[in-house]
C-alpha cells in the first residue's frame, strides 16, 4: 500500500493516462475494424478504459481508484470529439460546463484522498457483506455500472459536438444552470468541511445542508439535467437523449441517497432530523 500522499496521486497519474490512451486506441480500432457508429465504438473505448482502471484498482487492493473515473471521463470524451470534429461557440460552451463540473468534481476527490489507505466507506461496507463475491460487485457494481450512466449523460454533448448541433435561445436557459449547479456544489463541499473540521458530530446543518441533506446530490442530477435538456432542445427533441440524466437520477435516489441516509441514521436524533431537513 502506497502510504505517501504525493506518490499516490503519481500513480493515480499514470493510471489514467494509460486509461485514456487505451480508451482512444480502442476507439480508433473498433470504429475502423468493426464500422461500428461511432457510439457504440465511444461506449467500447469507455468500457475499455473502465476495464484498465479497475486492473489497478485489484492491483493496488482499492476501489477508490476508480473514484476521479467519474468526473474525469465526460471532459476527456468532449475534448477528444471537439479535437477531431471541430465545434461551434455553443459546444464549446457546453464543454465548459462539463470542464467547470469536472475539475470541481475532482478537486473535491483530491480534498479527500490523502493516500492509498483512503478507501470510500461504501467500498469497503461492500467488501464485508458479498465476502467471496466482492471482486464481481467491484467490477459490475463498483466500475462499470457507473461508466454506463455517466456515458449516457455525457452522449448528448458529444451528440451535439459530432453531430453541429445548432443553439437555440433555450439552450441558454439549460447552460446557465449547467454551471450553477458546480457552483452550488462547491459550495456545499466546504461548508461540510468546515464541518467536519470543527470535529462536533451530529448532522451539518451550515448553509445549504440546512436546507437539504444531500444538496451535492441535488446539484449532481441538476447538472446531468441541464446537459441533456440543453442537447435535448438542440438536437430536435430526441428524447433518448435524457436516458442518462434519468439515470444518473435514479441512481442518486436509489442507490447513493439511501446508502448515506442509513449511515447517518446510526447518530442519535437522526428521524427528527429527517423530519426537519429535504432530501434533495
Amino acid at each position: 500500500m502506497i502510504k505517501n500522499r504525493t506518490l499516490s496521486f503519481a500513480v493515480i497519474a499514470v493510471v489514467y493516462a494509460l486509461a485514456i490512451a487505451g480508451g482512444i486506441f480502442c476507439y480508433d480500432f473498433v470504429r475502423a475494424r468493426y464500422d461500428l457508429s461511432w457510439q457504440l465504438s465511444l461506449l467500447a473505448a469507455d468500457v475499455f478504459a473502465t476495464v484498465i482502471v479497475f486492473l489497478f484498482s485489484v492491483i493496488f487492493g482499492n476501489a477508490s481508484v476508480y473514484d476521479p473515473y467519474w468526473s474525469v471521463q465526460p471532459p476527456v470524451i468532449l475534448l477528444a470529439a471537439l479535437a477531431r470534429r471541430g465545434g461551434s461557440p455553443f459546444a464549446w460552451v457546453l464543454f465548459a460546463a462539463v470542464l467547470f463540473w469536472g475539475i470541481r468534481l475532482t478537486a473535491n476527490w483530491c480534498y479527500n484522498f490523502k493516500s492509498f489507505e483512503y478507501q470510500d466507506w461504501r467500498y469497503v461496507m461492500l467488501k464485508e457483506r458479498t465476502g467471496v463475491f466482492y471482486p464481481l460487485i467491484n467490477f459490475l457494481g463498483i466500475h462499470l455500472f457507473p461508466t454506463l450512466v455517466v456515458y449516457l449523460c455525457v452522449l448528448p454533448a458529444a451528440t451535439v459536438i459530432l453531430e453541429g448541433a445548432a443553439f437555440k435561445s433555450i439552450c441558454a436557459v439549460f447552460l446557465s444552470l449547467a454551471f450553477v449547479a458546480p457552483i452550488f456544489q462547491g459550495i456545499a463541499d466546504i461548508q461540510m468541511h468546515r464541518f467536519r473540521k470543527r470535529g462536533t458530530g451530529g448532522f451539518c446543518r451550515d448553509g445549504l445542508w440546512k436546507r437539504s441533506r444531500h444538496p451535492n446530490y441535488a446539484c449532481e442530477i441538476l447538472m446531468w439535467w441541464s446537459v441533456g435538456l440543453a442537447s435535448f432542445f438542440a438536437l430536435d427533441m430526441r428524447l433518448p437523449l435524457l436516458a442518462g440524466a434519468a439515470a444518473n437520477t435514479a441512481l442518486f435516489l436509489f442507490v447513493s441517497v439511501p446508502l448515506a441516509d442509513k449511515r447517518q441514521s446510526r447518530k442519535p436524533g437522526f428521524d427528527e432530523y429527517k423530519k426537519q431537513t429535504r432530501m434533495l
